[in-house]
């Protein structure tokens, strides 16, 4: 996809992180937008943003987890722009503890957001674009699925995050795969961030009635507090990963990563299959990070 002008953007989880960034250029580049969002408030400080340096742009509160909602969502964009070219199923949330810890509810929660969402967008506005595409000469339409380094990794204390991630990879590369084989004018790239500061580690302010007054276990309280710190230690920025995702669009890259260097941990990953070894010591680098890990397990388990 090389022209972004006039071109109509969707993109769910807007109201901040990435899908406001992602929103921002999209405006910058003279794109009509389509804003979805669980968070109303957030959403409509997008959306103001947006409007007021005069974007074409709707704005939809939306759970992702309900494919009737993004049904809806595509059926808006549809009647206020007429068409779709460049969907962001970008909303996430983030979780962690001990796999065997997490309720029933903490994975309905989780995979309906980070990969059922992925799913219905996928559902909804794939067959919008393919149409687009019979119906508009010189059609160009992509997707980008936000998974993140989770999704290539499996590091201890977030297995419901790693599987919900891993599944968009899975996901996002078979749809890539199923593009090519009908020949479709529509790219698909699978977005995979590191530690970013974006406000994932406050998803529980979003988390949906089931789990009201579901008590955290020691292990997620202390997986919340240690991914926070990480991410916002990160050095990347939200607008650095949004600006890296537009280029990779308009490149047709497929793999776009905000930390490239820690491919190599993929790589050792990808030994341990090949020669088929148990799984790498994920902390064999930094032993300190591991030891700190456990000391506040012990800690706050025992309180």
């Amino acid at each position: 996809m090389h022209s972004f002008k006039g071109r109509v953007a969707v993109i769910t989880g807007a109201g901040s992180g990435f899908g406001r960034e992602f929103a921002r250029i999209a405006a910058r580049l003279e794109m009509k937008v389509v804003l979805a969002d669980i968070q109303a408030d957030a959403l409509e400080e997008t959306r103001e943003e947006l409007a007021k340096d005069g974007t074409p742009v709707i704005a939809q509160q939306v759970d992702v987890a309900s494919g009737e909602q993004i049904a809806a969502l595509a059926a808006a964009t549809i009647k206020a722009f007429g068409s779709v070219h460049l969907v962001f199923n970008n909303a996430g949330v983030g979780s962690g503890g001990l796999v065997w810890e997490n309720s029933v509810r903490d994975w309905e929660w989780v995979l309906g957001v980070n990969l059922w969402g992925v799913i219905h967008g996928v559902r909804t506005f794939v067959p919008l674009m393919l149409e687009a595409a019979r119906r508009e000469k010189d059609y160009a339409g992509h997707i980008v699925n936000t998974s993140s380094m989770a999704g290539l990794l499996n590091a201890p204390n977030m297995g419901i995050y790693n599987v919900s991630k891993h599944a968009v990879v899975s996901l996002t590369e078979t749809l890539y795969q199923d593009l090519r084989l009908i020949e479709a004018p529509i790219g698909a790239s699978v977005l995979c961030p590191y530690f970013v500061p974006t406000g994932i580690t406050e998803s529980r302010r979003n988390a949906p009635s089931t789990l009201a007054g579901e008590q955290q276990t020691a292990a997620q309280r202390v997986g919340q507090v240690l991914s926070k710190k990480a991410v916002s230690s990160g050095k990347v920025s939200a607008v650095d990963v949004a600006e890296r995702t537009f280029e990779a669009v308009q490149g047709d890259e497929f793999y776009i990563f905000s930390h490239p260097h820690a491919l190599g941990n993929v790589e050792t990953r990808m030994q341990d299959i090949i020669q088929m070894r148990v799984p790498s010591d994920p902390f064999a680098a930094r032993p300190d990070v591991r030891d700190s890990l456990r000391a506040s397990l012990r800690a706050e388990e025992s309180k």
